[in-house]
């Protein structure tokens, strides 16, 4: 079943070419095009374009098709193009022709819309839980490790003493930075399509205010053209803000790869959280990091591969559009796991403390050595080069207290103001709104 079919059948070759992977992503938005169709609906019984007794019996039929997918229950048939010719050929099959007029006032282009609206609103909620409670994690060790000193690296030179409260500390802080990216593409994803049609409206008087309202989005995307239009992009906007999630989550899995090292000796996993050698007995590998850095490396490609195929294309709908699904709905579930896999490694890592006993470390120090001559009235650039000089002799003997108090310091970490911040973000989101709109279109 197409819903397009007029009577001619496709060549086999080419049904297989154009439907592609499409049913198997077709099933991330199974739900989600059933809660869109539950809006629908109930509008067009609003407008006189169903009966009441149309409705109820539409309504209740297509609650049960979400109760047997939310069971795993749900099978696309032999023949079925895609997911929503899929639960118009149910309702047609279980209610007569009644089921056939759900389509009234839609195009399969804004269906397909909607349901990724309302996928990526609910994807970006999972993703923010995941990303605040790695942020805990990270904050909860930054608190406890805060007095355990480490050597901070510029051109992975030795250069100053940093601490771990320092470390977890910053990549707590990059993912609050991150989540405000998220909600602002969140914002982007929080405007409803439904009624754009094929890209050009409708004649039949359809309430897209009712549709925005029981569906609980922010706001529509007024104009038609650009509710079409705005395919691709609105999956580009997520991506890139997937894309700096992961990106602190590769950098942080690179250092954790770094300090692990015998090198290095920083930190240490316990032995069941490391994978071992065929040949070295005395192995133990990183791999978790390892396969971390890769996943969230190849997540930051999926922006520029969504821009390739959406760059050059003018207004209207493209068949190409439809390979964006591949790049975009498996998106979330790996970084899920990304996120999931952080989470778990960072609470359970070890941290080596006295690391800067080692005489390797002792030019650390220097910046300490200057900024005292300063204290004491030597001008910088005097200090700096008697500093200098005194470590070029081989005559520089290190003080090794450290003493920072300003904001963000090793000394004073502003943990709470970083808390502040996420607290901040993660309450702009306004998830509650969706969820409230959703779970009153399936109360049965």
């Amino acid at each position: 079943m197409k819903l397009w079919e007029k009577g001619t059948k496709i060549n086999d070759l080419i049904a297989s070419f154009t439907i592609g992977k499409d049913p198997e992503m077709d099933f991330f938005l199974a739900g989600f095009d059933v809660i869109g169709s539950l809006a629908h609906i109930q509008m067009l019984e609003h407008i006189g374009l169903l009966s009441t007794e149309e409705y109820t019996a539409l309504s209740k039929e297509l609650k049960n098709i979400h109760a047997e997918i939310v069971a795993g229950n749900f099978v696309m048939e032999d023949g079925v193009e895609d997911i929503h010719s899929q639960i118009e050929l149910l309702l047609t099959t279980r209610l007569g022709d009644m089921g056939k007029k759900i389509h009234s006032g839609r195009s399969r282009n804004d269906q397909v819309l909607l349901d990724l609206k309302l996928f990526t609103r609910d994807a970006i909620q999972r993703v923010t839980e995941n990303t605040v409670r790695l942020f805990e994690i990270l904050m909860a060790q930054s608190d406890r490790y805060k007095e355990i000193l480490l050597p901070g690296y510029t051109h992975l030179q030795v250069a100053m003493p940093s601490s771990f409260g320092l470390w977890f500390g910053a990549y707590a802080e990059s993912l609050t930075d991150d989540l405000a990216l998220l909600q602002a593409a969140y914002r982007v994803a929080d405007q409803n399509p439904l009624g754009s049609a094929a890209g050009y409206g409708s004649s039949f008087p359809l309430d897209r205010q009712m549709t925005t309202d029981l569906l609980g989005f922010e706001s529509m995307n007024f104009n038609v053209v650009y509710a079409q239009m705005g395919r691709g992009k609105m999956e580009r906007t997520v991506l890139f803000a997937l894309a700096s999630i992961a990106s602190t989550l590769s950098r942080m899995a690179y250092d954790v790869c770094l300090f692990m090292s015998q090198n290095f000796n920083f930190v240490r996993l316990p032995d069941e959280l490391t994978t071992g050698s065929s040949i070295m007995p005395h192995k133990k590998n990183p791999d978790v990091f390892e396969l971390l850095r890769a996943h969230c490396n190849k997540i930051q490609s999926l922006p520029s591969q969504m821009l390739t195929i959406t760059n050059n294309l003018p207004s209207g709908y493209f068949r190409d559009m439809q390979l964006t699904k591949e790049l975009f709905l498996p998106a979330f579930g790996e970084l899920n796991d990304c996120l999931e896999i952080a989470a778990f490694a960072i609470a359970n890592i070890t941290i080596h403390e006295n690391i800067l006993d080692d005489e390797k470390y002792r030019f650390l120090y220097s910046v300490e050595a200057v900024n005292k001559l300063v204290l004491a009235g030597v001008p910088f650039r005097d200090a700096y080069k008697a500093v200098g000089k005194d470590i070029d002799e081989n005559r520089f003997i290190p003080d090794k207290t450290v003493h920072h108090t300003h904001e963000g310091s090793i000394g004073n970490l502003c943990l709470d103001k970083i808390a502040s911040k996420i607290k901040q973000v993660t309450e702009q989101f306004h998830f509650e709104t969706a969820t409230n709109a959703v779970n009153a279109l399936l109360k049965r």
